[in-house]
């Protein structure tokens, strides 16, 4: 077992003999907990005809345990008044609940039982593929969401990063008890599981409930993550009649969450659009009138990354869209940031990053990413010094290095009526 101390945040991290880690920041002037368990593998570890699956382990293990019924686990965490709560991303797989302080051990006693006692029951696997593909319905209609699934499998195609989380409706039906276990056995094993807590607690008692519940686990094998994906810069273009606006995604490969230059790369996303006074917000929504939504985004991975812009507009406006994004794009990559430009993205990136920290619940997740991404925690004031060190001069240092015309992907999706953007419309 070792431990290790953070003083200026309470962090402290000790790991069981069979290889799971426990991560704690004691957070005394609240009498709340937020405590998770973490399996550090999402749907990017999939074979295509798993596509979907850890999102579909996550939702067996509330069908019931060895322990309680479905129903007996909600009513387990509504009799404590706590929240139980469970996602899956690209890279990860989470199960956390947030409850009183003095509610911890009966608490994490619930996660602890989904995670390790899942029935997996044949009867409720067909129920859930049910819902799933409920689920798969329901986003399909949103076109944000399509359009998003649209232009990841393009960027990245060929890979898993580029695949549904919640899988297609081939790979959900194809889903049984024996896949289930099988892909829950390789992946949720002791070096693959992180837990994490935040609150009033302490380290120890906090250790000690871990090794209650998986001190037992036998050490696996992991299977050997994939490859890093390549990028890739289609144009693509899908016609839905039934939509009133046009929905475009622009993006460019940037870099994975561990990169040196991510502090950076976080300003260049706010200033592009990342909030009210956002250059594409200005100058598309405010200045133009063209779009009521239109923000750029940043997906990060551990070893890929792709910054990407969103906006809905009419199919009028589409081209002058476009455009305008292409200019702020090229604006940012042949002149320098000014001084105050520069000064209101790193205060907008500072608040957003301390006030997204002043929960237990962003503490503990926030405990989990530094272990599954760096190995290490930062404290606040050396993220804050972090954000303040970056210059003009790096911020148009990446911007160059991002926005190649021959690096952009494009995707639309809405009544086109013929309308394409050509490689060319991409360059100034």
């Amino acid at each position: 077992m070792r431990s290790k101390a953070h003083p200026a945040r309470e962090i402290e991290r000790t790991t069981l003999p069979n290889g799971v880690r426990v991560i704690t920041e004691r957070m005394p002037h609240v009498r709340s907990v937020s405590v998770g368990v973490y399996i550090g593998t999402g749907s990017r570890e999939e074979e295509i005809h798993e596509t979907g699956i850890s999102h579909f382990v996550e939702h067996m293990v509330f069908k019931g345990t060895k322990n309680r019924s479905a129903e007996q686990i909600a009513r387990s965490v509504d009799s404590i008044g706590g929240g139980l709560d469970a996602f899956t991303s690209k890279e990860l797989v989470s199960y956390n609940v947030k409850v009183l302080d003095e509610h911890l051990p009966e608490a994490f006693e619930i996660v602890a039982d989904l995670v390790r006692n899942p029935l997996f029951e044949k009867h409720d696997i067909e129920k859930e593929k049910g819902v799933i593909l409920e689920e798969l319905k329901m986003e399909a209609d949103n076109p944000e969401y399509l359009i998003h699934e649209i232009f990841s499998s393009n960027f990245w195609k060929g890979h898993a990063l580029g695949r549904s989380i919640l899988g297609t409706k081939q790979t959900i039906r194809g889903f049984d008890r024996d896949a289930v276990e099988t892909y829950y056995q390789q992946f949720y094993a002791p070096a693959n599981i992180v837990i994490t807590a935040a609150g009033n607690l302490s380290h120890k008692s906090m250790h000690r409930l871990a090794e209650d519940r998986f001190a037992d686990l036998k050490r696996r094998k992991l299977r050997p993550p994939k490859e890093a994906p390549q990028p890739h810069a289609p144009l693509i273009f899908r016609n839905k009649n039934s939509l009133e606006q046009v929905h475009v995604y622009l993006g460019v490969p940037s870099i994975p969450v561990p990169h040196e230059s991510r502090f950076i790369c976080y300003i260049l996303n706010a200033i592009l659009g990342g909030g009210m006074s956002s250059r594409l917000f200005q100058n598309i929504r405010e200045k133009q009138g063209l779009a009521y939504t239109v923000y750029s985004e940043l997906a990060m991975y551990r070893d890929a990354g792709c910054m990407m812009v969103y906006a809905g507009t009419s199919l009028k406006w589409a081209g002058k869209v476009i455009d305008s994004i292409v200019h702020e794009l090229h604006e940012v990559t042949e002149h320098l940031v000014s001084p105050e430009e520069l000064r209101r993205a790193k205060d907008h990136l500072k608040g957003s990053s301390v006030l997204g920290l002043e929960s237990t619940s962003s503490r503990m997740g926030n405990l989990a990413r530094q272990e599954l991404y760096f190995k290490k925690f930062l404290t606040i004031d050396e993220m804050l010094e972090r954000i303040e060190q970056v210059t003009a001069e790096e911020v148009q240092s990446l911007a160059q290095q991002f926005f190649e015309p021959k690096r952009m992907a494009v995707a639309m999706l809405g009544r086109l009526e013929g309308f394409r953007v050509r490689r060319q419309d991409l360059t100034r």
